[in-house]
């Protein structure tokens, strides 16, 4: 199957259907959505903290090998850099998760806002003509 087949199928299977019609509507529930980047701000918060509770020591176990002439020493300080590395990858999408969340809820209710100004104004020009 090609790659075209393969999406086309995936899009049709992911459509809901209302009355045995597929819909393309998107609905958006800005709970739901705030839902998902307060989580994800909140797990910031705590691999932020929780993610480097043994970097300290860890540190320490590693330089205290090396200079006892273990092989584990400079394997074990690799280890931590690598973790570290890894937790400011995952640090940064949680970021962006949630700011960019947050910026679609504020665009979307900016938007809602200025078509409700156009609208209103649209029906205020038809009533004072």
């Amino acid at each position: 199957m090609s790659f075209d087949e393969e999406w086309s199928f995936a899009r049709a299977n992911a459509r809901p259907a209302v009355g045995g019609f597929a819909t393309a509507d998107l609905e958006l529930n800005q709970d739901h959505i705030g839902a998902v980047g307060t989580a994800a701000f909140q797990l910031h918060g705590r691999l932020g903290t929780d993610g480097r509770h043994a970097a300290r020591a860890t540190t320490e176990a590693a330089t205290a090998l090396t200079h006892e002439g273990f092989a584990s020493g400079p394997a074990l300080h690799k280890a931590q850099t690598r973790w570290e590395s890894q937790l400011q990858t995952l640090l940064a999408a949680c970021a962006n998760i949630s700011n960019g969340l947050d910026y679609s809820l504020s665009a979307h209710a900016k938007e809602e806002h200025e078509l409700h100004a156009a609208f209103t104004a649209s029906k205020l020009d038809q009533l004072l003509t």
